[in-house]
């Protein structure tokens, strides 16, 4: 698990105005809570944060106004729908050798049986409980071989020490789905005549 420092100052405005000047400086507006503590209200580089961002559950190392250093990890990113810009983020406050529930991305490898079938996502992240320090960036599940009907179950999905599952174990992670065979446009035209007649 990755540790990315950031450089956090606490701010006193806020409002619309306030978050559009704090964009404006390609800086975003962040809260960070938890552990009972008041929320803290900060503003976070930019740039330096969308690249954090890009690895699921990423363990920031905040240093917050020159003063003090805390970790946290991100626990809701608002982005702007049509540019995909940072709006604002939640930061969650953790602590070293806590556990923390968070859902990490499932990863596939490997060919289904040969015959056209689906590989259906039934959750495409796994809800697991995790060391905040230790949090695995995905993990990875063999499809190799499997065939339609098949299905992956959580209980089957091999987690490295110290991660337990945060799901029933009996919940469907992956399946196989059989492939629906189409219909041509020329035979469903015709059908539609003959029952039309």
């Amino acid at each position: 698990m990755s540790e990315v420092k950031l450089a956090a100052e606490s701010r006193t405005e806020f409002g619309k105005g306030a978050a559009r000047r704090i964009r404006r400086d390609n800086k975003v507006p962040g809260v960070l809570y938890g552990h009972g503590s008041d929320p803290l209200h900060l503003t976070l580089p930019g740039h330096e944060l969308l690249l954090a961002l890009r690895t699921p559950n990423v363990l920031i190392s905040l240093d917050i106004d020159g003063k003090t250093n805390e970790l946290a990890i991100p626990k809701a990113v608002q982005r702007d729908p049509l540019k995909g810009f940072l709006e604002h983020v939640d930061l969650l406050l953790v602590k070293r050798g806590e556990k923390v529930q968070v859902e990490i991305p499932v990863h596939t490898e490997g060919e289904l049986a040969p015959g056209g079938n689906l590989l259906e996502h039934v959750l495409d992240a796994l809800p697991v409980e995790a060391e905040a320090t230790h949090i695995p960036e995905a993990v990875t599940v063999s499809v190799e071989g499997l065939e339609a009907g098949a299905s992956i179950h959580a209980k089957d999905i091999a987690l490295p020490n110290g991660v337990s599952l945060a799901v029933d174990g009996d919940a469907v992670v992956i399946q196989v789905l059989q492939a629906q065979a189409e219909e041509s446009e020329g035979e469903s035209a015709e059908g539609e005549e003959a029952a039309e007649a």
